[in-house]
């Protein structure tokens, strides 16, 4: 067990069980031993590797979206924000794909969502000589026209699990048997919130819900209804239902309870969920289509004449065997449509 494990079970010892969301919260941000706290998790040295890792022709595509938004749009001055933006691979990439765009970079201001003291040490340095601003919150980003992207950004924010029982919800929690960490079921209780979200879904139905979601989706939403756009990119599906709830650790599947703080804690993003909080037109797509409708295998093969690995990171990004199909893009703009996304639509959108 962890440090940080013997914390959680003293807690849980003095004030009985804590939600899923709660003990992801403990695990991913605690000040003194939370894993994106202490350490930089990225790449093949880390527990895992995004997108941005893997080739620059991710950033890239990204990249010339957005300068296309922004032309399309009137090329005013925005704000170019990234959530999560890890080691700063994504936002480097991007700014260097569109550095011969002309007036794309004298009209953006960038600013990061980061709350890791490391992980901000090591975007400071990618992006570097760069002037750039952070904050600790979607909400904290100034009022305006923005370019937002997110890559793998949803999929850490904390969840919470019910079962479906009867009339009411029993919460999944983590307590103690044994003196170990184990979970269990909470008694049951109304929660009027699920009943809307899950609507009609069987008894006994496990269901994972992200109360962070649509205050943030709300905030993306107040500024791209000022102008430009949001891409987000992350893994998961629409419905919300099964335990998607998972801990990397060198790259391999752990057990979630096994090591707190020492692991990556994730779940599958609900886009149905995204979208119904947006309240904006919006696109989505498998990720692999979105980048060969924004010309990704043609970049590919420009760049395997002079580097080798291009067909293999290719293959990962768009193959529906690797991240093609288990990864979504949802676009959201109020100036529909948005490259990359063969249909936009105003369904669910809240005027």
């Amino acid at each position: 067990m962890s440090e940080l494990g013997d914390i959680v079970r003293r807690q849980i010892s003095l004030s009985g069980p804590i939600n899923i969301a709660d003990y992801m919260t403990l695990c991913l941000q605690h000040p003194q031993h939370g894993y994106y706290i202490t350490r930089d998790p990225f790449g093949a040295a880390g527990d895992f590797t995004t997108a941005p890792e893997i080739s620059q022709i991710f950033g890239e595509m990204i990249g010339l979206a957005l300068a296309q938004i922004w032309q399309d749009q009137g090329g005013g001055e925005m704000v170019l924000a990234e959530a999560g933006p890890g080691r700063g691979t994504l936002m480097a990439d991007i700014l260097r794909a569109t550095a011969r765009v002309p007036g794309f970079h004298s009209a953006m201001q960038v600013h990061l969502i980061e709350t890791s003291p490391v992980l901000r040490t090591r975007q400071r340095e990618a992006l570097h000589p760069r002037p750039v601003t952070w904050h600790d919150s979607v909400g904290d980003l100034p009022d305006g026209p923005v370019l937002f992207v997110a890559n793998e950004f949803f999929d850490a924010l904390p969840i919470r699990q019910f079962v479906r029982q009867g009339r009411g919800w029993a919460e999944r929690a983590v307590g103690l048997q044994d003196g170990a960490l184990s979970f269990g079921l909470l008694p049951a209780s109304t929660q009027p919130v699920l009943d809307d979200l899950f609507a009609g879904v069987p008894e006994g139905t496990l269901v994972e819900w992200c109360p962070a979601a649509a205050p943030i989706l709300h905030d993306i939403a107040a500024r791209v209804r000022q102008g430009g756009a949001a891409l987000i990119l992350d893994y998961g599906a629409r419905d919300g239902t099964g335990d998607t709830l998972q801990a990397l650790r060198a790259q391999a599947p752990v057990d979630p309870l096994a090591t707190p703080g020492e692991a990556d804690l994730t779940a599958h993003v609900n886009f149905g969920h995204l979208i119904r909080a947006a309240g904006l037109p919006h696109g989505i797509e498998d990720q692999g289509a979105f980048l060969e409708l924004l010309g990704i295998t043609a970049r590919a093969q420009q760049l395997a004449r002079h580097h080798t690995g291009i067909a293999a990171a290719h293959r990962r990004l768009t193959h529906p065997q690797e991240m093609g199909t288990l990864f979504k893009v949802l676009g959201l703009s109020a100036h529909a449509p948005l490259p990359g996304f063969r249909n936009f639509t105003t369904k669910g959108v809240q005027v």
